[in-house]
Order: C-alpha cells, then sequence, then structure tokens
C-alpha cells in the first residue's frame, strides 16, 4: 500500500457528501427518511469506534486510551463550540433553523470529517489492508451529512455550485488528511493507538452532540431500529475482515 492509496481512500469516503448533496432536494420533504439514514450512519460509526478505532487489544493500555479519548472528545467540544457561535450551529439539521456562516459550516464539516480520515491512513499503513467496515461507516455517515449540511448552506444563500466546491475542497482535505496519516504513522505512539483514541473521542462527540438526535427528531423512534441496523451490518463486516 502507499500513500496515494491512502489519499485515494479518505477522499473516496468523503465523496459520499456528493450523494447527499444530489439528494438533498429529492428528501427536503421526506425528514423521516433522512432521520432513518442518519441513525443507520450513527450505528456504523459506533460500531467503528468500537472494533476500529479502541479495539479489544488496545484494552491493555486502557489509561492511555481514555487520556486520547478524553482529550480527543474535549478538543472536538472546544473547536466545535467556537464554530458554532461563528455560526455552523446547523451544519447537520436537516430542517436548519437560520442562515449561518458557510465558512464556519465548511470548517465545522472538516471537523466532523478529518479525524475519520486521519485514522483511515494510519490503519491503511499499519495494517497493509483498507478496512472495508471503516470506509462504509464514513461513507455512509457522511450521505446524511451531505444532506443537513447542504439544506443548511443552501439556507444561508449559497447555490448549489458553491456547495458543489465545497464538498470538492472538504473531499480533497480528507485525502490529504489520510495521506498524512500514512505517512506519520510510523511516528505516532503505539502504532497508531493515540491518534485512532482522540479520532474516537471525536467521532463519539459527533454522534452524541448533533448526529443521533437530528436523527431520532426526524426519523421517530424507529431510528432506534436503523442505529442497530447499522451497527450491526458495519459489525459483521468488521469481524469478517
Amino acid at each position: 500500500m502507499s500513500v496515494v492509496v491512502a489519499v485515494g481512500w479518505g477522499a473516496a469516503t468523503s465523496a459520499t457528501l456528493w450523494l447527499g448533496q444530489a439528494l438533498a432536494a429529492p428528501l427536503s420533504r421526506a425528514n423521516r427518511t433522512t432521520g432513518l439514514i442518519m441513525g443507520f450512519g450513527a450505528g456504523s460509526l459506533l460500531s467503528a469506534v468500537a472494533y476500529q478505532l479502541v479495539p479489544e487489544e488496545n484494552l491493555g493500555e486502557g489509561l492511555a486510551v481514555g487520556i486520547w479519548l478524553s482529550l480527543g472528545a474535549l478538543v472536538y467540544f472546544v473547536v466545535d463550540q467556537f464554530l458554532d457561535r461563528k455560526g455552523a450551529a446547523d451544519r447537520q439539521r436537516i430542517k436548519p433553523q437560520d442562515g449561518g456562516s458557510g465558512l464556519a459550516m465548511f470548517l465545522g464539516a472538516m471537523l466532523d470529517g478529518l479525524p475519520e480520515a486521519f485514522v483511515l491512513g494510519i490503519g491503511i499503513a499499519t495494517g497493509g489492508s483498507v478496512s472495508v467496515a471503516f470506509v462504509l461507516a464514513v461513507a455512509v455517515s457522511n450521505v446524511p451529512q451531505g444532506v443537513a449540511g447542504t439544506a443548511s448552506l443552501v439556507a444561508a444563500g449559497h447555490r448549489q455550485s458553491q456547495v458543489f466546491w465545497l464538498w470538492g475542497g472538504l473531499t480533497l482535505a480528507c485525502g490529504i488528511a489520510a495521506g498524512a496519516g500514512f505517512v506519520l504513522s510510523a511516528h505516532i505512539p503505539s502504532h497508531g493507538l493515540a491518534a485512532e483514541a482522540f479520532a474516537a473521542g471525536a467521532v463519539l462527540m459527533v454522534l452524541a452532540d448533533s448526529m443521533i438526535p437530528e436523527a431520532y427528531r426526524h426519523g421517530g423512534r424507529t431510528t432506534g431500529l436503523a442505529t442497530v441496523a447499522g451497527f450491526l451490518v458495519t459489525t459483521a463486516l468488521a469481524l469478517a475482515g
């Protein structure tokens, strides 16, 4: 595996934001469907945290995992609060309340996506192969984020062409982040354990702060079943791999 492969996979997982943009208009009146898709994506990410970012073999270094996971959650919390105040609060809302800042929303979307891409690059470098389960989890979760993010950006006054290029910029950024993870993997403590745990904390914050609440807000109680389905599908792929 090479750094080019890592960059390609990092970009590919983020490119499903464009699929979310394409579905934003057809799903604009189908908020329940979007909520269920978001719930499925949340379940996929929960499985990725459990089996990819904090796997059982890392539990022997529980203190280090706990410290880095907590640090990832804290950093995400602080930066997310700052960006929300700058206009990014609606970036994952299926029905945005107010028009926010397009730049802040873009930076917020980067905050949500870069840790996953960075860890994907580390996994490719250390594992020698691509984790189908992790790629699926990130790619699926980006679809509803693309739907919600597009709705928020359009509400903020951005044209569809501008949204397209914003998602393109984020896709490029995720590709670069995956490449950086690949290159830096040899210099990260415990073969990437620190970065993986840090990313796990950030991902859990994304899920708890916006993704799962938004999914339930529009998908209803059935969202729980969709979340479990996402968890089971991704877990089955992880165990099969």
